[in-house]
């Protein structure tokens, strides 16, 4: 098909940098070699031997493991790219990706932003005005407050007031990050604290509204590219329902099972959506739709999604080689995108253990051996001898699988499933091929039964009996850097060297012994995963109830909630504020 036309004089992008980490920045290097573009990385401590950083032209260090200190840090990553000569800065998805101050400050830096102008970022990342804007072009909605709830208790006023259940969502999030929806009225309050929390870890910013929850909805999203000309394309749509905690694990396009009808209400709706915005580049409409055909406008996303690889395969357009063009000011070609090309399917493989209930398990990847082959397609951050830094989002790659039709996808999804192998960290690899077998997922009768909280009540007893939980790994700490400023050929460089390396040993000694193995205590309650306590739930001396959450831990940007593993009296061992790692004592209870 024909995407551009008539691109005439174009802004320049001799050098850009990426924003990112992880496998996003290696999708993005590669649309930039294609264009002929040099790229910048940008790292921190524990990313310093990622794929991203050796496959870049150009890779200058952060300082800092922490997101706040390291790709949250706006001045920082300004500074480097002007140091760096850069023209342009991609910021992938997530991080600063949606964060109008930000793509403000790019711009007032002289540089190209390849996302949606800041005044668009700022009114659709407000999900409360996005739903305003959604309103006004007649786009489908459910009930919800009109700004930003200021309590526990109005939230629960609202849901005594529309009933249950009801999502509780980061204003100003995405991503499913500070999303919680509460199917009980005894735990309206306790999410909305735990929502806001998440969200001003994630996005600085607390705000969040409510709206009606629509009952085992599927996850319906239009894919939409805008020029800077008024021209807005909707490329096609996706299902996006296979999700827990709110974050997709299975998405496939085009989305299966519409109605022609449903089809072009979405589509009307998010052209509609965004030409009333100004939007420009590539973006993302979302929609729930019920069981009954009621369909809801959720939110937009105003960035690269990271399910775009589906759309990529049965569109044929690159969609980050295009968002360069349009931020170069290329003209888009009017008229309807053509009919999909087959079927695609992209399975996440995050570094996640599914036997425990999807804890982030950051650690040693021993062994990375992918599928290949007819319609395999892999996006990956790592590969054999990465570790996955528990810092940051647990996936570490993509398997997305095409075929002429959605039943040879599935096929071909059982045969690059069945070859993908990784070994040391945990992975979901066992939770895809559950699936894969599932009747729900595979509908061959026709009936999809795949919902929005379909693993967590549908699937789940079927998923404790298919998967077993992985051996515990230990996550490996990067070493401490020692940083020394040096010149060559009088240009500043910043010379990291593990700290232990100048370390002096006088000749005899040995190293430090191991300690001893932690003996077995009944009474110990351990940290599931590695993380930051961010919040006790139970005060010390407290009698708590087996089950009952006590703690809270954020890891990989999520919150994990503690739950007391017996009962009774509780004295905690770490303070709130705390750095644990994996298997560290919390607390006892005697």
């Amino acid at each position: 098909m024909t995407l551009f036309i008539d691109q005439g004089e174009l802004r320049p992008i001799r050098r850009l940098l990426i924003a990112n980490r992880g496998e996003i920045a290696v999708r993005v290097i590669r649309a930039c070699r294609d264009e002929g573009i040099e790229t910048v990385a940008i790292h921190s401590d524990a990313d310093r031997d990622a794929i991203f950083v050796r496959m870049a032209d150009h890779a200058y260090a952060l300082g800092g493991d922490r997101p706040a200190e390291t790709y949250l840090d706006a001045d920082k990553i300004i500074a480097i790219a002007r140091k760096s000569g850069a023209d342009a800065i991609h910021p992938g998805y997530g991080f600063l990706s949606e964060r109008a101050e930000f793509a403000q400050a790019v711009q007032d830096a002289g540089l190209i932003w390849i996302g949606p102008d800041p005044k668009v970022i700022e009114a659709l990342g407000d999900k409360i005005e996005a739903r305003r804007i959604a309103e006004t072009v007649g786009a489908p909605l459910v009930a919800g407050t009109p700004g930003p709830v200021a309590s526990p208790a109005e939230a629960l006023e609202f849901a005594k007031q529309h009933g249950l259940p009801i999502a509780i969502k980061a204003a100003f999030g995405g991503g499913g990050r500070g999303m919680k929806v509460a199917w009980q009225l005894d735990e309206v309050e306790e999410l909305f604290d735990s929502a806001t929390r998440e969200a001003e870890v994630a996005f600085g910013r607390g705000e969040c509204f409510i709206e009606q929850f629509l009952d085992r909805p599927r996850h319906i999203e239009a894919q939409v590219l805008a020029d800077r000309h008024g021209t807005v394309r909707v490329l096609g749509t996706r299902d996006c329902s296979l999700q827990r905690r709110n974050q997709k694990l299975v998405e496939e396009a085009p989305a299966p099972f519409l109605t022609d009808d449903q089809r072009a209400r979405i589509h009307e709706s998010a052209r509609a959506i965004c030409a009333h915005a100004g939007y420009s580049g590539a973006g993302t409409v979302e929609f729930l739709l019920s069981a009954n055909g009621t369909i809801s406008f959720l939110e937009v996303n105003t960035r690269l999604q990271v399910e775009h690889p589906v759309t990529e395969e049965t569109t044929g357009i690159d969609l980050v080689r295009a968002m360069i063009r349009v931020a170069r000011g290329a003209r888009l070609a009017e008229g309807e995108v053509p009919a999909p090309r087959g079927h695609s399917i992209e399975f996440r493989i995050n570094a996640e253990d599914p036997g425990r209930g999807f804890l982030p398990t950051p650690g040693p990847v021993e062994l990375w051996q992918p599928p290949s082959g007819p319609g395999i397609r892999i996006d990956s951050g790592v590969q054999t001898g990465s570790t996955v830094p528990g810092h940051y989002d647990s996936m570490m790659a993509k398997l997305i699988v095409t075929g002429a039709t959605r039943a040879e996808a599935l096929q071909r999804a059982a045969r690059a499933l069945s070859e993908f192998r990784i070994e040391g960290v945990a992975s979901v690899l066992p939770f895809h091929r559950a699936v894969l077998a599932a009747p729900d997922f595979r509908a061959e009768d026709g009936a999809f039964g795949v919902h929005t909280r379909w693993i967590e009540t549908d699937f789940a007893e079927v998923l404790a009996d298919a998967v077993a939980p992985h051996a515990r790994v230990e996550p490996a700490a990067a070493p401490p850097m020692l940083r020394v400023a040096i010149e060559i050929d009088g240009r500043r460089h910043e010379l990291g060297l593990p700290a232990g390396l100048l370390a002096a040993r006088p000749s005899g000694d040995h190293p430090p012994a191991l300690p001893d193995a932690p003996t077995h205590d009944d009474a110990l309650l351990r940290a599931p995963v590695a993380g930051t306590l961010t919040l006790w739930q139970a005060h010390d001396g407290d009698q708590v109830e087996a089950g009952q959450v006590v703690a809270v831990i954020e890891a990989m940007k999520m919150e994990t909630r503690i739950e007391a593993h017996r009962a009774g009296r509780l004295s905690r061992l770490a303070d709130a504020g705390q750095v644990l790692a994996h298997d560290a004592p919390l607390a006892r209870i005697e």
